[in-house]
């Protein structure tokens, strides 16, 4: 077995730990993203808090949106590997 015939294998086994791995992460993440947004400032004003909870609203959109691609990316590294 020449060093060629490892590389494969060990992107393979890389792919492998970060695709289970990458839930996990991302789950700490939010976690500790969503303790930063727990947050609460007093005194605020009714259109302000109608702000932040847009702006919640939409970082969580995003964060869901970057798992999914990230997720649907590992995925196609794993399917092309396969071959």
């Amino acid at each position: 077995m020449n060093d060629g015939d490892d590389i494969p294998e060990s992107v393979r086994k890389c792919l492998d730990v970060l695709d289970k791995n990458l839930e996990i992460l991302t789950n700490l993440g939010r976690e500790l993203d969503d303790e930063k947004e727990n947050e609460f400032a007093p005194n605020m004003k009714l259109h302000d808090l109608y702000d932040v909870t847009q702006d919640v609203a939409e970082s969580v959109k995003l964060k869901n949106a970057e798992s999914s691609f990230m997720r649907r990316h590992v995925d196609r590294n794993n399917d092309s590997s396969d071959l």
